[in-house]
This record gives structure tokens, C-alpha cells and sequence, in this order.
């Protein structure tokens, strides 16, 4: 349905028969950590998130999930090889 609040006119998966269901009946403007991400759009009341009407509590509990800017720093153990099974693994012409 569309939006007839923040950004009136435009697709909204927050909107429903019985208006916005977001928190305060609207969409809430963007917070610091969102600025530079892809998904700010200009809204009646400032920049806002196109994915979430409440940014705030995207980024109460760390990285929010939509966050276009941020990276996700992923920590790998190195892997233990056997180089018994390695060897074997070798001779058969397996990797």
C-alpha cells in the first residue's frame, strides 16, 4: 500500500488497511550510525529509513542488519589439518 504520512505516494510495507503500524503511527527519523547508508530516502519530516520505521532500535543492540555502510568483521580460527589425513588425501588426488 502506499504511504500517506512521511513519504506519501511511495510503495510502504508498513502501511495497512488501518494506516501505519509503526510505533507512533510513523515512520522516525534516521540516527547518527545510519548516515552514508544506501537506504535513507528524504521523508515530510527529514531522512528516514526505507526498510525500518524505527532506525533507533535497529542500532540499540549493535550492527544494524540493513546497514548498507558497515561491514561485518567475520573472525576465523585457522584451521587445524591432520597431516596424516592430508597425506592421504594427497596420495588418493583429492584436495
Amino acid at each position: 500500500m502506499q504511504c500517506q504520512t512521511v513519504l506519501a505516494g511511495t510503495e510502504c510495507t508498513f502501511w495497512k488497511k488501518a494506516g501505519c503500524v509503526a510505533e507512533n503511527g510513523s515512520c522516525q527519523v534516521i540516527v547518527e550510525e545510519c548516515q552514508g547508508c544506501d537506504r535513507i530516502v528524504k521523508g515530510s519530516i527529514g531522512d528516514v529509513c526505507s526498510s525500518y520505521p524505527n532506525p533507533a532500535a535497529k542500532w540499540a543492540s549493535g550492527l544494524c542488519n540493513f546497514a548498507t555502510h558497515k561491514k561485518v568483521d567475520l573472525k576465523t580460527d585457522d584451521v587445524r589439518v591432520n597431516p596424516l589425513k592430508a597425506a592421504k588425501r594427497a596420495a588418493a588426488g583429492r584436495k
